[in-house]
């Protein structure tokens, strides 16, 4: 069975991409880094997703590159990744702590020097601050004292916003995925069940019609719980009546998109069918607004203000749509800073979440935009769901 994935040809395209704007700021040499939760920026470049341990990518103007690994991942990540040239560095080893006295490790100045960057009075870009823990960041200053520290995000914003044609072919079989396991939850679902036996009905699906994993820590939240924005699914058995919230997503290759709908076990009444409602009026609105040349905050802005005009402002948490790809909720976010204007190819997850008196509810789906609109990246959702118990 041919799986989708993105071509080899697709990664060595990123990192002449990333050269260049390493260029344009003025970089001696690029490092960006990532851990087994967030791997998103340095598996766009090398195609590699650590376990444990941690992991970098160097990059200079000029193309040169290496993945830098930890200690117990050299075989992994030449087996794994797409990047050839793989450097194991004691930086970047798991939490445990390990000293590896028996392995022989490189220090970033052999790492930068083999990719023919040497001297003291560098520039280096940090595209990936909040992934760069303190041992990283103190390898880096300790090694190079008079080197310039730059935070380098933007060039991963720059990067990852519009998508190609396969990683929209991703995101659209792993929402195909997703998809099929939110129909076999809804399907089996009864009061009695926990919210993780849920969640291990969705696990089971996704990797029969052909996930990788889990595209984020799958929920089924269940009355109480639906309350959090985030959170974990527990033991809670589901009642009669309970709303049940469903956020389940599948990865292929990485990419990540997720869709997610309250479910009622029982008829919904008084508050409850008026917050789900109107949630879902919102989503649909935001879909409407959708396209290529808006400027993102004129969306959120007037998001925010339809539930003040409509009363509901204590139902209000966030704004209406956060961007979507190698990870389910990635930059741009839409919200009333938002100055940029969106453009087709474009991925976001429309995600709208409402709160009531002690519950919540939200309505999420991945959509790609066009000069005109949206492509849908799952099927279109909407259809109350009311399970007679």
């Amino acid at each position: 069975m041919d799986h989708i994935c993105i071509p080899d040809g697709e990664y060595a395209g990123r990192i002449q991409a990333a050269a260049k704007l390493a260029e344009k700021a003025n970089l001696d040499i690029l490092v960006v880094n990532g851990n087994e939760a967030d791997y998103a920026n340095t598996r766009y470049f090398s195609g590699f997703w650590p376990v444990f341990e941690r992991c970098g990518v160097a990059i200079t103007p000029s193309g040169g590159n290496a993945l830098l690994v930890g200690p117990e991942s050299a075989i992994f990540a030449k087996d794994f990744g797409r990047i050839d040239d793989v450097r194991v560095m004691i930086e970047y080893r798991e939490s445990a702590d390990p000293a590896y006295p028996h392995i022989k490790t490189i220090p970033f100045a052999d790492v930068f020097k083999s990719l023919g960057v040497s001297g003291q009075k560098l520039r280096i870009g940090v595209a990936s601050i909040l992934d760069t823990n303190v041992v990283i960041w103190e390898a880096l200053k300790s090694g190079f004292p008079e080197a310039e520290l730059v935070d380098a995000r933007d060039i991963m914003v720059t990067l990852r916003s519009v998508k190609s044609a396969a990683e929209i072919a991703c995101l659209r079989e792993a929402a195909r995925i997703t998809m099929r396991a939110t129909e076999e939850v809804i399907n089996t679902m009864r009061p009695g069940m926990t919210e993780l036996q849920l969640v291990g009905i969705a696990q089971k699906t996704i990797y029969e019609e052909g996930a990788e994993y889990e595209g984020m820590p799958m929920y089924c939240f269940s009355q109480q719980s639906t309350r959090h924005a985030i959170s974990r699914s527990r033991h809670r058995e589901i009642q009669k009546n309970d709303i049940v919230q469903l956020n389940l997503s599948a990865k292929v290759d990485g990419y990540s998109p997720s869709v997610g709908m309250p479910v009622s076990m029982g008829k919904l009444a008084g508050e409850k069918r008026e917050i789900v409602e109107f949630c879902l009026e919102m989503h649909r609105w935001t879909e409407k607004q959708l396209k290529s040349g808006v400027l993102a905050g004129d969306i959120a802005r007037r998001f925010e203000q339809l539930y003040t005009q409509g009363g509901r402002q204590s139902a209000y948490v966030y704004g209406p749509c956060h961007g979507l790809g190698l990870i389910e909720v990635e930059a741009p976010w839409m919200e009333t800073s938002s100055e940029y204007c969106l453009k087709p190819n474009m991925t976001f997850q429309i995600d709208t979440f409402s709160l009531g008196s002690d519950f919540g509810v939200r309505w999420e789906k991945p959509v790609a935009i066009l000069e005109n609109g949206v492509e849908l990246l799952s099927e279109q959702i909407g259809r109350i769901v009311e399970i007679d118990c």
